[in-house]
């Protein structure tokens, strides 16, 4: 399996690396004052508590989400977050590190990608390349580029805000 920049590089997907200290909360990312260009990303991967079927929701770093209404949306009950376990297994990254990029490990197309419209509509979007010390910001353009290349679609919806 190719790293992330091999993979983005193979697609002509450009894109621009900022490394920095470990985080592992947006509240970690905050306080580092890295003033990166492009739509800061919080990535939730949850999924309904009995069907286990897996579901990645993108929303700006600032937001947060109101799961009961994000499940009535997708008809979907009692949405949780997934274990480590689901998430190493879906998307083969550790907690910490969630990202859309990590669907380079998910080529049975298993786990549902949602973008809230604000992040969709940015110029460009930061996303961690599979661990938590540095942050790539890919131009929204590219940022298409790359889930044609891994043959996932994105539902791009206005996710429900506390």
């Amino acid at each position: 399996m190719p790293s992330i920049e091999e993979f983005l590089e193979n697609h002509s997907v450009s894109y621009e690396r900022f490394d920095h200290p470990a985080v592992f909360t947006c509240e970690q990312s905050v306080a580092l004052n890295l003033k990166l260009p492009g739509a800061d990303t919080k990535n939730l991967f949850i999924h309904a508590k009995k069907k286990k079927e897996p579901i990645l929701v993108v929303v700006g770093h600032e937001k947060r989400a109101h799961m009961r209404e994000l499940g009535r949306l997708l008809n979907e009950k009692d949405l949780c977050f997934g274990s480590p376990e689901m998430l190493k297994e879906y998307l083969g990254v550790e907690p910490g590190s969630v990202t859309a990029l990590a669907l380079i490990n998910d080529p049975s197309h298993k786990v549902r990608l949602i973008i809230d419209t604000s992040v969709w509509e940015a110029e460009s979007i930061q996303w961690h390349p599979l661990i938590n010390t540095a942050t790539l910001v890919i131009a929204h353009a590219e940022a298409e580029k790359f889930f044609k290349a891994t043959g996932h679609e994105v539902e791009v919806m206005e996710v429900p805000e506390k």
